[in-house]
């Protein structure tokens, strides 16, 4: 019986092991050092702030996996030898392969700064990771986070939770620069100081430094400030969990080269999720595509592959969704941080300062490109069909209402955005009714 062994149970990993065990009756074996058994990654924060128990973030109960026959093996592979297809694992058990699927996720990001290894100094990413907020919490009075991203923003309202005060460190001149335009950077920046992080732009950790047990005291900053703490977060993004198979027959460039099979240059051997990197994305798209519902479609592509029904990886339209404290986050195509040369853009923003809706489009055809939404849900379908459709801003701001997902008795914005929309272009359009038949057919 053909055996697959798959080394990752994150979303990817365990993705695949599900839809190859609908399709098939292989032997399937899935090895990860982190848990026992597959969690929900981004439930993480809410275990720590105590809305959740761990147990809770487990879709699958227990039983689940030898009802199924998916065989978990608890260890760490530190070396994959295709030759002969086997895996070597600490302690020296070694285990065979038919076929193998690399699974093996991302790490925070480190940047050789003095200080970054000492105790409470950390990411947040893996189960461990909690495990040792957990740990340092108590005896924390001051966190210092490194790094303008989402999973700072986790962390930052992980440690305000429980009384722990947060300065923030962002190099760039807004929070999130590479990804949000500077009106969305800004409305989340404000955000984040209303609940009293000390957020700080323009800012660059250069060196952590140690107390008399190695933990970390305080930082400094380029400029040369001292800021007391006793606990680092690194959140500077992360990279793909790739060095174990460096300078071995598996290409690499930032993660684990693969096709739009998500075949590596290794015959049998597969990787997706993090640490999967295209040489060219197969619709476009960044060749590195690291958030949850990627992996995911990943890994009900792949399984196809594997049980001999070769398929390409084919995502569609970019979508993502976060949350900042109160605010939610929704970008659907692309709206890039700075406009390219074909692109024009509305923008409108609640006199609050806490709801916005920016639409780029072509300058030309007028065809939408991109949706951002900060405190207003949209209707993915209707999103995605507008996009993929081409339709134009005027009949966008005419269906607006057809978007909108938030229930029926809360505000709705759809009347001011037009308004603005008409005094800016010279039009006279109106939001119409929404058509639940357009929404849902048509649209």
């Amino acid at each position: 019986m053909e055996h697959i062994v798959i080394i990752g149970n994150g979303v990817s990993g365990i993705t695949t092991a599900r839809h190859i065990r609908k399709n098939s009756d292989k032997r399937i074996t899935v090895i990860s050092g982190e848990t026992d058994h597959f969690f929900s990654r981004t439930a993480l924060m809410y275990v720590y702030m105590g809305h959740m128990k761990f147990e809770h973030t487990k879709p699958y109960e227990d039983w689940f996996w030898k009802k199924n026959r998916i065989d978990l093996v608890r260890g760490f592979v530190q070396k994959i030898n295709p030759d002969n297809k086997t895996l070597e694992l600490t302690g020296g058990d070694s285990i065979g392969y038919d076929k193998l699927v690399l699974a093996v996720g991302s790490k925070p990001n480190k940047f050789g700064w003095p200080g970054q290894d000492l105790d409470a100094v950390q990411g947040l990413y893996s189960y461990q990771d909690l495990e040792s907020m957990e740990k340092y919490s108590p005896s924390t009075k001051r966190a210092v986070i490194v790094g303008g991203g989402l999973i700072g923003v986790e962390m930052a309202e992980m440690f305000l939770s429980r009384g722990i005060d947060v300065t923030f460190l962002v190099r760039e001149d807004r929070f999130w620069g590479g990804v949000l335009p500077k009106q969305e950077g800004e409305l989340i920046s404000r955000h984040i100081k209303k609940h009293h992080v000390d957020l700080r732009f323009n800012t660059e950790l250069q060196e952590i430094l140690a107390d008399e047990n190695g933990r970390a005291r305080a930082i400094i900053t380029k400029e040369g400030e001292e800021i007391e703490c006793q606990f680092v977060g690194l959140t500077a993004g992360v990279s793909p969990n790739i060095d174990f198979i460096k300078n071995g027959k598996i290409e690499t460039n930032r993660g684990i080269l693969v096709n739009e099979f998500l075949e590596t240059n290794v015959p049998d051997i597969y990787a997706l999720g993090d640490c999967a990197e295209f040489h060219q994305h197969p619709t476009g798209r960044r060749n590195l595509e690291q958030v949850w519902y990627t992996g995911r479609m990943m890994g009900e592509t792949l399984a196809q592959t594997i049980c001999d029904n070769k398929t390409p990886y084919r995502p569609g339209m970019w979508f993502n969704s976060a949350k900042f404290f109160d605010i939610e986050y929704q970008t659907y195509g692309w709206v890039y941080s700075e406009l390219k040369s074909n692109e024009n853009e509305f923008y409108w923003e609640h006199e609050n300062g806490e709801i916005c809706l920016h639409l780029v489009f072509d300058k030309t055809s007028n065809a939408l490109l991109g949706i951002n939404t900060f405190g207003i849900r949209m209707r993915h379908e209707v999103c995605e069909k507008w996009i993929t459709t081409g339709k134009d801003m005027n009949h966008i701001m005419e269906h607006l209402k057809d978007a909108n997902f938030d229930p029926e008795f809360y505000k709705q914005y759809e009347n001011q955005i037009v308004n603005q929309y008409n005094q800016q272009n010279g039009t006279t359009l109106k939001a119409k009714k929404r058509d639940w038949k357009r929404i849902f057919v048509k649209n």
